[in-house]
């Protein structure tokens, strides 16, 4: 009977030594820029929740102070989708970290606005049209920009827009060098099918 007790007293002093082990968390990565056309796969399942024929009509780029952009890619994006059926148009954005209300990390999904169809040069396109993406773009508009890249002096920040217009058969990347298309420093358009040098 004593060696029973004392069995059972070890027992209860080895259950009561022992410690739970607690699972230590992999470090969160920090947040990475993407480029044009992974952010444009990250908001296309929320454009066709809203509207199953919606097309894309733009797509550009936002610059963060942290992530930086880089090598074609950068920390915000936002596409601008229609919808034929609906009448209607809406923005979604993708951020990697929250900048504000209207800039929240991840996908968001602003308010509708009416859309009558095409106006001006700005027209929908098929999410096929999409094969060349802004990594390629910018090393393709690198190349024929010996000009500027041989100018003294910091470079502006570079920026991407997809649009398509009737300037070119397909969809083309305006990759350009400054904070908006009105002022940029230099500006490249690429293909963004084809993956060819169109032209300044």
């Amino acid at each position: 009977m004593k060696i029973w007790l004392c069995l059972v007293a070890v027992l209860a002093l080895t259950a009561c030594s022992d410690t739970p082990t607690s699972e230590t968390k992999a470090p969160e990565r920090p947040p990475e820029p993407l480029t044009g056309r992974q952010a444009f796969q990250m908001t296309y399942p929320s454009a066709r929740t809203w509207a199953s024929d919606c097309e894309p009509i733009r797509i550009r780029s936002l610059n963060l102070e942290a992530p930086r952009s880089k090598n074609g890619k950068a920390g915000a994006w936002e596409i601008m989708y229609v919808s034929r059926n609906r009448g209607r148009a809406r923005g979604y954005t993708w951020s990697a970290v929250e900048v504000s209300e209207s800039l929240p990390k991840g996908v968001f999904a602003h308010q509708e606005e009416p859309w009558s169809g095409p106006q001006g040069q700005e027209k929908p396109f098929v999410t096929a049209a999409i094969k060349i993406d802004t990594p390629e773009a910018l090393k393709t508009a690198i190349a024929k920009s010996a000009e500027y890249m041989s100018r003294a002096g910091a470079k502006a920040q570079v920026n991407f827009m997809l649009e398509s217009t009737p300037r070119f058969p397909d969809p083309a990347w305006r990759v350009f060098w400054g904070n908006s298309v009105s002022a940029a420093e230099w500006s490249v358009f690429v293909d963004a099918t084809l993956g060819q040098y169109l032209g300044r």
